[in-house]
């Protein structure tokens, strides 16, 4: 028997999305801390401690929830959203920065979902939110932005945000695709998930990518952004003008290489 919440929605912009939700009485998402564009009258609020499922209990699940929360590097607590009133009611989410919003239905992908730790918007109440430790320990160690993956379990609806233009892959069995590991934004749980060097000694500190790639083998789907939060950020810090006896010239021709030597590489 269900225990998700099945709203309706709808997405609304371009490249600065917001995603509208038609909560029936008694219907409630949980959201992520400040995602919250507007509620109608008669939703309440309501903040709670932990991954807002359903299936937790008492404050001994709670504090796990919350725990697995910490280790995401997300907030401790997150928002319910409840239409208490006996019409229905709208509440719309806000993507952080420019990109797109991507919908998807658990039950579609076999009730579960790894998605990156900063992708993840708001969701019908009663989906779980952990964590997925990579398979590989070479994966856990150098995966960069990948190190943790939230798994989202359920079957209700699912929103997480993809920075840029937003790509979905289709890979068959032994299709392998070699990503950065920041512009992962979801991918299906049978999807087989490890960490390559990205080349040589020059490529590492002269190609501007980062030391390692990830190596995604289907079969299964991925959801990949074409920018991540991260680059987004590192790009504005660099254009930034620095003091303090600090290199304002980023342009210069150490390039990464300088960055490195100033102990600035990403």
């Amino acid at each position: 028997m269900s225990t998700m919440h099945d709203v309706d929605y709808e997405i609304l912009g371009d490249d600065l999305q917001f995603v509208k939700i038609e909560l029936d009485p008694g219907e409630a998402v949980v959201g992520e801390a400040g995602s919250m564009m507007y509620i109608e009258a008669d939703i309440q609020m309501q903040t709670i401690f932990g991954d807002g499922s359903q299936q937790q209990g008492g404050f001994v699940g709670a504090l796990l929830g919350a725990g697995k929360r910490l280790l995401t590097g997300e907030s401790l607590f997150m928002t319910v959203f409840q239409n208490q009133g006996s019409i229905k009611r709208k509440a719309a989410f806000a993507a952080p920065y420019p990109g797109k919003i991507v919908a998807i239905h658990l039950a579609q992908v076999d009730g579960e979902l790894l998605a990156q730790k900063d992708s993840f918007l708001v969701a019908a109440k009663g989906v779980s939110l952990g964590i997925a430790f990579t398979k590989r320990f070479g994966a856990g160690l150098f995966g960069g932005e990948g190190f943790i993956l939230e798994r989202l379990q359920g079957d209700g609806w699912a929103f997480v945000h993809a920075g840029g233009t937003l790509e979905e892959r289709t890979l068959a069995a032994g299709d392998v695709l070699r990503v950065d590991t920041g512009c992962i934004v979801a991918m299906t749980k049978d999807v087989d998930y490890d960490i390559q060097l990205a080349g040589g000694i020059k490529t590492v500190l002269f190609g501007g990518e980062g030391l390692f790639l990830a190596t995604l083998r289907g079969p299964g789907r991925v959801w990949l952004q074409s920018l991540p939060f991260s680059r987004l950020a590192s790009r504005i810090y660099a254009a930034a003008p620095q003091t303090g006896g600090r290199r304002v010239d980023e342009g210069s021709i150490l390039g990464g290489l300088g960055n490195l030597l100033d102990g600035d590489g990403r």
